[in-house]
């Protein structure tokens, strides 16, 4: 299988199920813990700029960005969203 450099899980097409199981848990995150669906994405667009981002994780801190992203009290350890 490929490497997916600076592709999200939901665009590499190689890790669907894991990708429905990620967002079972993105779904599952309580709407005050959650940002909004302007902010999820205008992270995510700063993963898919990143060198560091690798099949759906970031190299740098082991996460999925997808769920990560979802997270209010997370930051990314290289751009501090």
């Amino acid at each position: 299988m490929p490497i997916c450099k600076r592709c999200l899980l939901s665009e590499s097409g190689q890790f669907d199920e894991l990708y429905e199981t990620l967002m079972g848990h993105v779904s599952a995150i309580p709407a005050d813990n959650r940002v909004a669906d302007n902010e999820y994405h205008r992270r995510l667009d700063i993963c898919k700029n990143c060198d560091n981002l690798t099949d759906g994780m970031c190299v740098l801190c082991g996460c999925y960005v997808e769920l990560r992203a979802a997270i209010k009290a997370k930051q990314c350890v290289k751009y501090f969203w």
